[in-house]
C-alpha cells in the first residue's frame, strides 16, 4: 500500500481553489484530514467534504460504514476491482483448488509484490465475499484462522 508519502497525488490536488478554508471557526475544526492539503494549507468545508462523500459513495467509490453517517471506505479500488485482481493472481499462479489462508493472502511470502499484498483484512474480506457470490471462491474456518479455496 502506498503511504502519504509515495502516494502521487493528481495535478488537481495542488490546485489552490480546490480546497478553501472555512471562516466558520466550528466548520473549520470539523473538517476531514482527508480533504486537507497542508502544502497549500487549504481545506474543503464539511458541507463540500460530505458532497464529495456523497458523490464518491453514487458512483461506488466510497461506502459508509454499518450505523455511521459520518465514518466511510473510501476506495482507490473497489471491492469488485480487488476481486479482480485477486482472480487474476489465482489463475496466473495455478492456485485453483489449492487452499490459503487469508493471512497468506495479504502477508505470505508468495503474494509479495501483488498488488493486494499488505490489503486490508476487512476489504479482502469484502473482495472474497465477492468472488464467493460469483462462484469462484469458497470461505470456510473460524473468524480468526479463516481460508478461502478458489474454483
Amino acid at each position: 500500500m502506498a503511504t502519504a508519502s509515495s502516494f502521487p497525488f493528481p495535478r488537481e490536488y495542488s490546485f489552490p481553489p480546490f480546497f478553501t478554508r472555512q471562516t466558520n471557526l466550528t466548520t473549520h475544526h470539523a473538517q476531514l484530514e482527508l480533504f486537507h492539503n497542508k502544502t497549500l494549507n487549504k481545506r474543503l468545508s464539511l458541507a463540500d467534504a460530505r458532497e464529495v462523500l456523497e458523490f464518491m459513495r453514487k458512483d461506488g467509490r466510497a461506502e459508509a460504514l454499518p450505523a455511521s453517517t459520518d465514518v466511510f471506505w473510501v476506495y482507490w479500488r473497489t471491492p469488485d476491482e480487488w476481486a479482480a485482481v485477486i482472480e487474476g493472481w489465482i489463475d496466473d499462479t495455478a492456485q485453483k483448488g489449492v487452499v490459503l489462508t487469508l493471512y497468506e493472502l495479504t502477508e505470505g511470502e508468495g503474494t509479495r509484490g501483488t498488488e493486494f499484498h499488505g490489503l486490508d483484512p476487512d476489504l479482502l474480506a469484502k473482495a472474497l465475499q465477492i468472488l464467493v457470490k460469483r462462484g469462484k471462491a469458497q470461505i470456510f474456518g473460524q473468524e480468526d484462522s479463516q481460508g478461502v479455496k478458489f474454483f
